[in-house]
């Protein structure tokens, strides 16, 4: 059996695969977040335990996380 990490925000996709798609990070890799923001990075892990973000896959085959309820007061 394969042995590989599963992402707090990401699940099994990679954080390098995953852009943000709003706000001041917008762009931004998740993997970059976590390096550099890591207040930010616990927000999206927070907004993925109460189920208030997806990840979709656009035309451009890139993933993007979007937030349904913005709560970046």
């Amino acid at each position: 059996m394969a042995s590989y990490e599963v992402s707090p925000v990401t699940g099994i996709l990679s954080e390098d695969q995953v852009f943000v798609d709003f706000g001041e990070h917008e762009g931004k890799s998740i993997l970059e977040i976590a390096d550099t923001k890591p207040t930010f990075y616990n927000f999206l892990i927070e907004q993925r335990e109460t189920g208030n973000f997806a990840i979709k896959r656009c035309k451009d085959k890139v993933y993007r996380l979007y937030i349904h309820n913005n709560n970046l007061n």
